[in-house]
């Protein structure tokens, strides 16, 4: 059985998205894939070439003033020279972001990750969560609380620190970790079935 390779490229401002990409990690390394997490702002040619060997890519940013940091906009621009080789071509791809206000415009920050992996060609892998915190039964522990279907989305009070982070936003992010490894290797298996 091949291993899926994942890379999660990311940017954490104050701390706060590097939880949520260690639980998409964690949720990612418990489904059986190798994880490699990317910092963009200090990103290297050693991981630029980890992010072209990878099965998936998942993107992470807080979401700053209705869309992705600054740091990971210049990182979105550099993928051109890879958008130029359709290095990215068939790659699986998915998204998580943190803001303060529990809606905070973070769908805006999930549809540009979504937007840059169609502009690669890379095929999308949603949340697959049902709406959490739904009903009068619900509450604020459940996992997808804010209720996203695009990706991993969390709401962390701005004067707190990383222990501020809600658990259930923690556990949702691993879930996408998860799903995205399960989906690579369904897709991995798909393609040693057609090309034997």
């Amino acid at each position: 059985m091949t291993v899926p390779v994942i890379s999660i490229a990311y940017h954490s401002g104050h701390g706060h998205t590097t939880v949520l990409a260690e639980a998409v990690q964690a949720g990612a390394a418990a489904a059986g894939a190798t994880v490699h997490l990317i910092k963009v702002d200090e990103i290297t040619d050693a991981q630029w070439e980890l992010l072209d060997a990878s099965d998936a890519i998942i993107f992470g940013s807080p979401t700053y003033m209705g869309t992705a940091s600054g740091q990971f906009h210049v990182f979105g621009e550099a993928t051109s020279k890879r958008w130029f080789a359709r290095a990215w071509l068939d790659k699986l791809a998915a998204g998580f972001t943190n803001s303060g206000g529990k809606s905070g415009d973070k769908l805006h920050t999930l549809e540009y990750f979504a937007i840059l992996a169609a502009q690669h060609g890379m095929s999308w892998v949603s949340l697959g969560l049902m709406p959490g915190w739904y009903t009068s039964e619900g509450t604020e522990n459940d996992l997808n609380r804010l209720a996203f279907n695009l990706g991993a989305a969390a709401a962390t009070n701005v004067d707190e620190g990383v222990e501020g982070v809600n658990k259930a936003d923690v556990a949702t992010a691993e879930h996408l970790g998860r799903r995205v490894a399960e989906q690579a290797r369904i897709v991995l298996a798909g393609r040693a079935a057609l090309a034997s």
